[in-house]
């Protein structure tokens, strides 16, 4: 017996003996029921068996089972507790009704669900395994009632070539599907997939089935997509074809990575699947890392927490992004038409409810808006184009002080999640932008203004605030709302000659921001990380937080990347070899394609780091390079905690940066030498991108 093993058994002897009365069966219905009868709570089970209370709550509904050791001390402490007290009555059916009544059927989980049976044992005692290491599922005799949910098996499936679709939990299912308009009927009509709607007038998240390389083969797809431009199947490829037999229609993009496939709905219910091809790297390593080639049921774990914590996948990180900002505010809701009497589509408040046309210096260069005012080929000036992007700096060498260049390291400090925190409490404009001429500045008001903040005087041992690259602006320029508030903020008059400004405005992604701020704390905690450690602790949990469990290292990578690339997309630029300029691209049609809302966010992002180094500066911190959100100081010692200032009470400086986990707190992003980060300067390269020894972009941080 393993030293696992006997402290989970001393564990279970304990609670047992701890118990009076009550009974314990080992169906799920009776040993949720039976253990409350006993006065046992999920978190003692959880503490005594080495697990979460999602663990027990899975295993109590009959979406998972526990395994290996832990499965024997689970049957352990069921069989000791119905020996001490037998049941006086028959224990339910698995298939018996649940205690409230569902939202929608079907009441029952589909009948091809499948669990994985507990090993039997050869004559030595080890238990008998497949070669390849993977239990086979067997069908179950019954099926497992859905206890609260439309959905009992999850939001998504990893099928595999094996017939078998791997879910969340641990949960099985079997897939007699030959071909994809079989595999969409089958998701969409028995495979009890998908996920409910995050708002209550928004739509359920519709199943996600991820094909792996030997499942796409076995469904006639090929290994690899020959129209790398267009990335999607010709529209004669024969599984294109199957789908239009089978009255199955996909979306603009075609068959490609993501693929949708929908009919129209019946009887009031969607009838759509989200397909996801490995393969064709619908995970791209960049957002994922290696969880593409994670075995089915690992890559289901991930997937699985992702679409738990965030949102269902149904495209890159950026789409992701895009996708929760409407989950979390839908367009529409029911309005009842006072005259007919019946409930109809209306706008929703605070949300995007139409695609809106930007102002003429909020658009980018190929928009129609601009390419009708300007000539061909002409290059917009600083006071024809409002540039909010964010900082890249570095000092002037020149300026280093001896003081400094006797520090032996520069550190850097790189703030978590940085545009997610901009966004938090932001206003930004829900309608379209009305022009106004020598308005009177007023920062409660969304929009962008042309105002000049060139005779503003700051310390050039810190970037300016009002360019990205850090440099005193040379007049006129445009400016969203709250860089010309921070200039206010500094003391300085704002004379504003013309602005475009929005009237209608709201907190549009305060939900947004909560669900990915939960999302990254919660994972970070699976991590290791958690929100109150103390700052020692927390540097020493983020040396190797991403080898704790590379599987949550991955679901980390695409929450970040589902930041960034939502913000990203909200300026989305044509794509395709045949867009020409000043054509009108699909992007421009969406509600939520609003460069004013980007700029309004990485503007916030960019002073929030200024007013942080501007607070460090009062007491002689000057930073030598920055980065979008990693500022490089150099310091006596390796670490932040060397050079970041403190109070007389030993506590972080208010109002500057300060060590933890949440959203706008900094990690230690890397140190260097001192001569390494003063050649950097010398030869005008940025050493807040290669302070981690790596390409800060190649890394996505």
């Amino acid at each position: 017996m393993t030293d696992q093993s006997q402290e989970l058994f001393a564990a279970v002897d304990s609670l047992l003996a701890a118990v009076d009365d009550g009974t314990v069966l080992p169906l799920p219905a009776e040993r949720m029921r039976l253990r409350e009868a006993a006065g046992l709570t999920r978190a003692a089970l959880a503490q005594a068996l080495g697990t979460r209370v999602p663990s027990i709550e899975a295993w109590e509904a009959g979406r998972a089972e526990p395994k290996g050791e832990r499965r024997e001390a689970y049957r352990r402490l069921l069989e000791g507790l119905a020996q001490r007290h037998p049941a006086s009555t028959p224990p339910p059916s698995r298939s018996a009704t649940p205690t409230e009544p569902l939202p929608a059927p079907p009441t029952q989980a589909p009948e091809g669900a499948v669990t994985s049976p507990p090993p039997t044992s050869s004559a030595s005692g080890t238990p008998n395994m497949p070669a390849s290491g993977e239990r086979r599922p067997t069908r179950q005799t019954e099926a497992t009632p859905a206890a609260d949910s439309r959905f009992p098996n999850g939001p998504l499936a990893v099928l595999d070539a094996d017939g078998i679709a791997y879910c969340q939990g641990g949960i099985l299912l079997e897939c007699p599907a030959a071909t994809i308009a079989q595999l969409a009927d089958w998701a969409v009509k028995e495979s009890g997939l998908g996920a409910e709607r995050l708002h209550r007038h928004g739509k359920d998240s519709d199943p996600l089935i991820v094909l792996t390389a030997r499942a796409a083969a076995h469904f006639g797809l090929p290994p690899a997509l020959e129209d790398r431009r267009a990335l999607r199947l010709a529209d004669n490829h024969p599984v294109v074809r199957e789908l239009a037999r089978a009255k199955w229609k996909l979306t603009r993009r075609g068959f490609g990575p993501w693929a949708r496939v929908y009919r129209p709905a019946e009887g009031g219910r969607r009838q759509c699947v989200q397909l996801a091809v490995l393969p064709w790297d619908a995970l791209d390593i960049r957002t994922w890392g290696s969880a593409g080639l994670l075995p089915a049921p690992e890559l289901a774990q991930v997937l699985g927490d992702y679409a738990t914590r965030v949102i269902t996948p149904r495209g890159s990180a950026a789409v992701c992004g895009l996708e929760l900002m409407t989950a979390l505010r839908p367009p529409t809701r029911p309005v009842k038409d006072p005259v007919t009497d019946t409930w109809t589509s209306g706008p929703n408040p605070g949300a995007l409810t139409q695609a809106v046309d930007p102002a003429p210096p909020e658009a980018p260069d190929e928009h129609p808006v601009v390419t009708t005012r300007s000539p061909r080929g002409h290059q917009r000036t600083p006071a024809e184009v409002l540039d909010e992007e964010a900082f890249e700096w570095i000092r002037d060498p020149e300026q280093l002080t001896d003081d400094e260049c006797a520090k032996p390291f520069a550190v850097g400090i790189d703030v978590n999640m940085a545009f997610a925190a901009a966004v938090n409490r932001l206003t930004v404009g829900l309608g379209a932008p009305v022009h106004v001429n020598h308005p009177r500045f007023d920062k409660k008001t969304t929009g962008s203004w042309l105002v000049d903040l060139s005779h503003i005087d700051l310390d050039p041992r810190l970037p300016n605030p009002f360019t990205p690259h850090g440099l005193r602006p040379e007049g006129p320029a445009w400016y969203a709302t709250p860089t010309v508030a921070y200039a206010a903020e500094l003391g300085h008059d704002i004379t504003p000659l013309e602005a475009w400004l929005r009237t209608e405005s709201g907190s549009y992604l305060d939900g947004w921001y909560t669900r990915l701020r939960d999302a990254y704390l919660a994972t970070m905690g699976r991590l290791g990380v958690k929100a109150g450690m103390n700052e020692a602790d927390f540097l020493a949990a983020m040396e190797h937080h991403k080898d704790t469990d590379p599987a949550q290292a991955a679901v980390l990578s695409a929450i970040k990347a589902t930041v960034k690339g939502g913000i990203g997309k909200l300026r989305e630029r044509p794509q395709g070899a045949g867009y020409r300029p000043g054509e009108r691209w699909p992007a421009l049609e969406r509600p939520t394609w609003r460069p004013d809302i980007r700029a309004a966010v990485i503007a916030t992002a960019r002073v929030n780091m200024h007013r942080k180094m501007l607070r460090l500066a009062a007491t002689g911190l000057f930073p030598i390079a920055v980065l979008s959100d990693c500022a490089v100081y150099l310091s006596d010692g390796p670490t932040p905690l060397d050079f970041l200032p403190r109070t007389p009470e030993d506590k972080p400086l208010p109002g500057g940066f300060r060590l933890g986990v949440s959203p706008g707190m900094v990690k230690h992003e890397g140190t260097q030498p001192l001569m390494w980060a003063v050649k950097m300067l010398d030869e005008g390269h940025n050493p807040a991108r290669h302070i981690k020894g790596t390409d800060a972009a190649a890394d996505g941080e």
